[in-house]
């Protein structure tokens, strides 16, 4: 069984866990396997030799922020004393009046990067409102970006909108995920392999590929930059594993997808 640690899941309070699960099948056009709660991820976890997660949440209004951040925290802290090696991200809204404030107090909290969904949120990538939220976390903490659709009205989140923001804070880390660009793997080729500070992951991609596609876009963007990931709720860990296991990769290289990569990305074994 190979080490693994899942870098991209969702998770939602049990009472409102089914409506946000819907809304996200309705969003995307799927219908999500997970239930969206943190102790089915925590219970499927073992037998998958998965250990530990990536936790976070999509801030959808300003007014949302600090009870997302505060919820996720609370989450990690708890899978923490479970013995997992989870990590928090913190959530952030373009709209939310103090970013530096709400970073300082997220990382008091434990949390240790910011993510950001600019299709659900509406919000361009590059949108001047967001220039000083990556000033501030440049050098210092991680992005993680949902990136990529193919829908006409779901353009916030384009490749080229990122390059231009890494041009801008060429400093900056980010995690573009779903191998670059959910359905526009593409332009997420040409716009971002190759930046040394631009990190992938596989959720919410190999499902849609061939195996042969899948293992060419890992390959192009760098084995050693592609880190394994789930979304769950949107897909629970064995059916990724196996997809992952029947794309044409090394043994280092699926070594490095399912855990390496990640721990260098989070300093996991520093701790």
């Amino acid at each position: 069984m190979y080490r693994i640690f899942d870098i991209h899941t969702h998770t939602y309070p049990e009472k409102i866990a089914d409506r946000a699960v819907v809304n996200l099948g309705n969003f995307y056009n799927f219908v999500p396997e997970g239930k969206g709660i943190y102790s089915e991820l925590a219970a499927l976890a073992p037998q998958n030799g998965v250990e530990g997660f990536l936790l976070f949440s999509v801030a959808t209004n300003a007014h949302q922020v600090e009870k997302v951040n505060d919820s996720i925290a609370a989450l990690a802290a708890q899978s923490v004393n479970e013995g997992f090696k989870t990590v928090g991200f913190a959530g952030m809204h373009q709209d939310y009046p103090d970013f530096e404030k709400e970073l300082i107090r997220s990382w008091d909290m434990g949390l240790r990067g910011v993510k950001i969904h600019p299709d659900i949120q509406g919000v361009d990538i590059d949108d001047p409102k967001l220039l000083p939220l990556y000033k501030l976390m440049e050098g210092k903490m991680p992005l993680y970006l949902h990136m990529g659709d193919d829908r006409p009205q779901y353009r916030f989140s384009e490749a080229k909108k990122l390059a231009r923001v890494l041009d801008m804070f060429p400093d900056l880390e980010v995690v573009a995920a779903h191998l670059s660009g959910y359905n526009s793997w593409e332009d997420g080729i040409k716009y971002l392999a190759g930046n040394p500070n631009v990190w992938y992951d596989t959720s919410s991609a190999v499902w849609a590929m061939t195996p042969e596609y899948a293992g060419d876009v890992i390959h192009r963007l760098g084995t050693d930059r592609v880190m394994f990931g789930t979304d769950y709720p949107v897909m629970l860990p064995h059916h990724e594993i196996e997809r992952i296991l029947a794309i044409d990769l090394t043994e280092k290289e699926r070594e490095d997808i399912f855990y390496n990569n990640a721990a260098r990305f989070l300093h996991l074994d520093e701790k």
